[in-house]
């Protein structure tokens, strides 16, 4: 059976509690359908010793920036970077298959910019989002996403 691995930063708690959800949503739907993927995922934060990843994975990460409009200015990467720099990291790259982003509507164009900018960086898919802890609806709908990808990738 195929795991669906995510590798996510979290600073405020927000992500952290959406990948715990995924996690036990993952449970859930597996008890029912054993084919399902089960999610593992991995915190990155400022203390994490860098590694070779070997298997792909998703990254989940919030958006924190520098203020600004988030399109000519304010798109200074804040506290985020840990996961960035881990991405980095030799190859590790290759194997990020997709970035799910969150942040808060509020912000407007710097919603979930931080997602997009890894996407970029990384040359990945911007998979999805999630305001700011998510909900039920949020937790079934990435799950989904995360699956088809992962089942339909050929690694």
């Amino acid at each position: 059976m195929k795991t669906i691995r995510i590798l996510y930063i979290s600073i405020a708690g927000n992500t952290r509690n959406f990948v715990n959800n995924l996690i036990e949503f993952s449970k859930k739907v597996n008890e029912d359908d054993e084919n399902s993927p089960l999610i593992e995922a991995t915190e990155i934060s400022d203390q994490t010793d860098f590694d070779h990843e070997n298997s792909n994975f998703f990254a989940f990460v919030p958006t924190y920036l520098d203020g600004g409009n988030g399109i000519d200015n304010g798109v200074k990467e804040m506290m985020t970077n840990a996961l960035g720099e881990y991405i980095a990291y030799d190859d590790n790259q290759n194997y990020c298959i997709g970035v799910v982003g969150s942040g808060n509507k509020n912000f407007n164009e710097q919603y979930c910019l931080s997602a997009k900018r890894y996407a970029e960086s990384f040359d990945c898919p911007f998979v999805g989002d999630f305001e700011l802890r998510g909900n039920d609806s949020d937790v079934s709908r990435i799950y989904e996403l995360l699956k088809q990808i992962t089942l339909n990738d050929k690694n």
